[in-house]
Parts: C-alpha cells; sequence; structure tokens
C-alpha cells in the first residue's frame, strides 16, 4: 500500500487496518416484513451535496479505475475500502431520489458487489461517522494501481474538496 501523502505513524496506520480488516462488508440493512430492504438512499452531506449513502447512513464511493466496472480494490485496498455488498440472490433497491441504475458485480474474492451506473460502490472506514465523506477527493495506491475516489453523488461524483491533509494521505 502506498499513501500520497503520509505523515502519520506506520505503527498507527497499520493498528488501525488490522482493526478495521474485521469489520465486515458493507450489506444492505433488513427490511419490515414485505418490503424489500433499501441498499442505496441519497443525503445532503456538507461538501458533496446530494450524495448516495448506505441505509445507515455511511458515505458511499468509487474509484476512477474502476468506471467500467472491472474490480480492482482487493487484498489490502478492502480493509480501508469497504465493498458494498449483497447476498446472493439480492437485487439492489434505491431510495427515494436515486434516479442511476444499480446492478451487482461478481467480486474477485467472491460475492456481489452493489454498482450505481456500473461503478462498484465503496465505504471508507476513515469516515468519522454517517454525514462524513472524509475519503472524498482520497488518492492511495494498492498492488500498483493508484486509486482516485470519490464520493458518489446522485448525479455522478461529488466535487473534489480542497483543504489541508489530515495525516493519513486523504483529505
Amino acid at each position: 500500500m502506498r499513501w500520497k501523502t503520509l505523515t502519520a505513524s506506520g505503527a498507527l496506520v497499520g493498528t488501525l487496518a488490522l482493526a478495521l480488516a474485521g469489520c465486515g462488508s458493507g450489506d444492505a440493512s433488513p427490511a419490515p416484513a414485505g418490503q424489500p430492504a433499501i441498499t442505496v438512499t441519497a443525503r445532503d452531506i456538507t461538501g458533496t451535496g446530494n450524495t448516495l449513502v448506505t441505509a445507515a447512513g455511511a458515505t458511499l464511493y468509487f474509484a476512477d479505475q474502476e468506471t467500467d466496472g472491472h474490480i480492482l480494490c482487493v487484498g489490502p485496498c478492502i480493509r480501508f475500502w469497504t465493498p458494498l455488498t449483497v447476498s446472493t440472490g439480492t437485487v439492489p433497491t434505491a431510495g427515494p431520489g436515486i434516479g442511476g441504475a444499480l446492478a451487482t458485480v461478481a467480486r474477485p474474492e467472491g460475492g456481489l458487489q452493489v454498482t450505481y451506473d456500473g461503478r462498484p460502490l465503496y465505504t471508507f472506514s476513515q469516515d468519522g461517522g454517517a454525514g462524513h465523506a472524509d475519503g472524498n477527493g482520497a488518492t492511495d495506491a494498492f498492488g500498483g494501481t493508484e486509486f482516485h475516489w470519490h464520493a458518489a453523488a446522485v448525479t455522478g461524483s461529488a466535487p473534489t474538496p480542497t483543504g489541508t491533509d489530515d495525516g493519513y494521505g486523504y483529505r
């Protein structure tokens, strides 16, 4: 893994990675009986606008390098960028205001990842909770591939933030 800028202690980053590695998948939340689970909905997030989020409110992201639906974020990458997945046989569903197409793509290690207009969706382990988009505009590298991440806006990608680096190579 290579960060664009890394000023924090490598031990701290490694500890965070190990602690977050066991956080599980981004499966959709169960729905009341007789209703399909909402997989993706929209929320107005400061700095990104009308942004795609999970049923739990976690901001969803995509990488420029995967816009053709080809999965490149594997191995150590998914310790930071958790794929939004659904169970086999589950059709992802959109909440109100989502105009793009939700679908799934098979992940190389197994499982089905949700896509929006063909772009695989992820949550970011270093977001500060629901309503945060700390990974928007991030650049990192895993397995020789440099990734450029964007919060997934209802109409494409959210604006790239400007400002100071947070010490982990993410803005």
